[in-house]
């Protein structure tokens, strides 16, 4: 049976702004830990706000007011949660710049977002700022959270922008979805599973990623730890943070999870307060979600989100395995979405369309960019996103994936997650990923990267085409085999498609493509 829904310690209706909510959360969670980086340091909610009163004095003092957009180029962790809640409570905006982002997406962050002041790490290996723009150092932080000041009172309402948070720029230069507090209440709202009073989370998410930029009310109406993981990332320091840590939610894609199970001398007393496992970035095969659950205990769940709607699906604890592989689960609470054809009428169950998105989550639109926000909303004020998908007869969605991934294979439409997904349950196959190729006649191939579970016994093609063939319809096996130690990501720990399109280029252009008759 599906979860109860728990009451969080704060409500969200009651505070006009992020500066009230988190001095209430001060006062309410006190000494209880709001932030903790193993073996570096910790802070609690009261703290937190302490630190952000002091150094939204300094930058009030710096000229930093209502509406003034600024830039972090930091780390995460305690010093950027301090710098978020510090321009919060000043009535400004604040924007990250991811760390994997290069000069060309950093520079067109900056063209879009105007800052009035960029507050950078110089010691660490971060993006560069653009030059002309004002800028403070961490150093300058640290100075200014030990004065012991407070933020200077500022007339903010929930519909004032918060955050903006910038798209990975892999279909072309980062996008800046913007966020209100009301959008902030609304993720708290539609948390679901994933919140309940007082959870200690395990979190791998940049800190400029929407998966934290916009869960700051989450966090504050709920009382919750965000306990950074280990970096560089190993599986005997995951188990040791949760452990140590009393870890109540933790996150990680499906090889850190597998990686975790096969620890020696794994103590399922370790998961003792783990109450749920979140599979980020790509699908966990029915094996691997059983594994956990019968070797420490734990359901694994699913959630679907965008950097324009943070928020839109998810499975729960008590789905079976089959649904938390093969999809993302039902809307969350206050989350409606439709799957629509290109002339946007809605599709019946089953069949593949584009997919809208509307509720409270959903971003108010793209800073400073009028004319691209008129053109993502439709009529009905659905944001029509660029992922494809369907929902089953159980009302679970489906994803199928990006509009430009399907290819056309001898003229019938392939998408290649449901390939990916069919792949991936084959018992040589660790992940896969599917991508298609031009070809002579046929138009376009598909061509499977593997990395195999066994690198020294890594599947052939033709296991993999009489597997997919056994499932799905003989045109969607794949038509050519690369096997790979890692699939590319990108910036969002998505699987890096164009890197793939590159691969698959220079390996074919060695290699004949030969044309399957069967198929």
């Amino acid at each position: 049976m599906t979860s109860a829904r728990s009451t969080p310690p704060l409500c969200a209706e009651e505070f006009g702004s992020t500066a009230a909510l988190l001095d209430a959360a001060a006062l309410v969670h006190g000494d209880r830990d709001a932030y903790v980086e193993p073996g570096v340091g910790r802070i609690s909610f009261e703290e937190w706000a302490s630190r952000a009163h002091s150094l939204a004095a300094h930058l009030s003092d710096r000229g930093i007011g209502k509406g003034d957009v600024v830039v972090l180029i930091l780390p995460s962790g305690i010093d950027y949660a301090v710098c978020l809640a510090a321009v919060a409570m000043l009535g400004g905006v604040t924007t990250g710049v991811n760390p994997r982002l290069g000069p060309r997406e950093t520079e067109a962050i900056f063209a879009q977002s105007r800052p009035t002041l960029v507050i950078r790490d110089p010691d660490a290996n971060l993006p560069q700022a653009p030059d002309g723009y004002p800028t403070m150092s961490r150093a300058d932080v640290t100075a200014a959270v030990g004065t012991s000041r407070r933020a200077p009172a500022v007339v903010i309402t929930r519909s004032d922008p918060v955050t903006i948070v910038f798209t990975s720029g892999t279909t072309g230069l980062p996008k800046g979805a913007w966020f209100d507090a009301d959008n902030l209440a609304a993720s708290a709202a539609a948390s679901g599973i994933m919140s309940a009073p007082y959870d200690r989370r395990l979190t791998g998410t940049p800190f400029p990623h929407a998966g934290y930029m916009s869960k700051l009310w989450d966090q504050l109406v709920w009382g919750t730890a965000l306990i950074e993981a280990p970096s560089p990332w190993s599986a005997a320091g995951m188990y040791s943070v949760i452990r140590d840590e009393r870890i109540t939610v933790g996150g990680g894609v499906p090889t850190q999870w597998e990686k975790l199970l096969e620890l020696p001398d794994l103590d399922p007393a370790a998961f003792a307060h783990l109450r749920v496992g979140v599979v980020a970035s790509a699908p966990a095969s029915p094996a691997l979600v059983s594994r956990v659950r019968d070797l420490i205990g734990v359901p694994l769940v699913v959630r679907y989100a965008m950097t324009e709607s943070p928020t839109v699906c998810g499975t729960e604890p008590d789905d079976a395995v089959e649904v938390q592989f093969r999809t993302v689960g039902r809307p969350q609470h206050g989350m409606t979405v439709r799957i629509t054809g290109d002339d946007g009428r809605d599709l019946p169950d089953g069949e593949v369309g584009r997919i809208r998105v509307h509720g409270g989550c959903v971003t108010r639109g793209y800073w400073n960019n009028e004319v691209l926000t008129a053109e993502s909303f439709d009529p009905d004020g659905f944001f029509v996103s660029g992922d494809l998908g369907y929902f089953t007869d159980e009302g679970n969605l489906v994803l199928a994936g990006r509009v430009g991934d399907m290819y056309i294979r001898g003229g019938f439409n392939v998408h290649p997650i449901e390939v990916e997904h069919t792949i991936g349950e084959h018992p040589d196959v660790l992940h896969a990923a599917v991508v298609g190729h031009p070809a002579p006649v046929i138009g376009e191939i598909g061509v499977a990267f593997v990395v195999p579970d066994n690198p020294a016994r890594p599947p052939t093609l033709e296991d993999l085409r009489e597997w997919s063939r056994a499932r799905l319809a003989d045109y969607k096996a794949p038509d050519h085999l690369i096997v790979v130690d890692t699939i590319p990501l990108n910036a969002m720990a998505k699987i890096d498609r164009s890197a793939l399109h590159s691969l698959a280029q220079e390996h074919l252009s060695r290699t004949p493509i030969v044309r399957h008759r069967r198929s």
